[in-house]
C-alpha cells in the first residue's frame, strides 16, 4: 500500500520531473496560460500558486526563494513580482483555473488549459 505518498511520478525520475515542473511553472507565468495534460497541470497548479503567494509577500526572503526556483528567468521573475502579484493583492488563493479542452489525438490523454484567473 502506498499510504501518505503524494504527487505523481509521471514516468520520470526525480530530476527530470522537477525540471519539467520548473519549465511548466515558468511557461504559465510567462504566457499566463498553457495547454498540457491534466495530470501535469494538477501537479504544477500548486507550484504556480506558491510562487504568486511568495511574490505577493514582497520581502527579500521571498524574492530570493523565487530566484532560487527560477534562476535563469529574470524577465519572468520581474513580471511575476511587478505585474502578476499586484493583480492578486486582495485574493488569498485560487490564482489558477483548469479548463478541460478535450483529448489528445495520439493517445486520448485528457488535455486541460491551465490559466491564471
Amino acid at each position: 500500500m502506498a499510504h501518505r505518498i503524494d504527487g505523481r511520478k509521471l514516468s520520470r525520475k526525480t530530476a527530470p520531473r522537477q525540471a519539467l515542473y520548473r519549465n511548466l511553472v515558468v511557461a504559465v507565468l510567462r504566457y499566463e496560460q498553457i495547454r498540457t495534460t491534466e495530470a501535469k497541470a494538477k501537479e504544477v497548479r500548486g507550484l504556480v500558486e506558491r510562487m504568486i503567494t511568495l511574490a505577493k509577500q514582497g520581502t527579500l526572503t521571498s524574492r530570493r526563494r523565487i530566484i532560487a526556483e527560477m534562476p535563469d528567468e529574470p524577465l519572468v521573475i520581474d513580471k511575476l513580482i511587478n505585474e502578476i502579484a499586484p493583480k492578486y493583492g486582495d485574493r488569498n488563493s485560487g490564482y489558477t483555473r483548469l479548463v478541460r479542452v478535450g483529448q489528445r489525438a495520439g493517445d486520448a490523454a485528457p488535455i486541460v488549459q491551465l490559466e491564471l484567473v
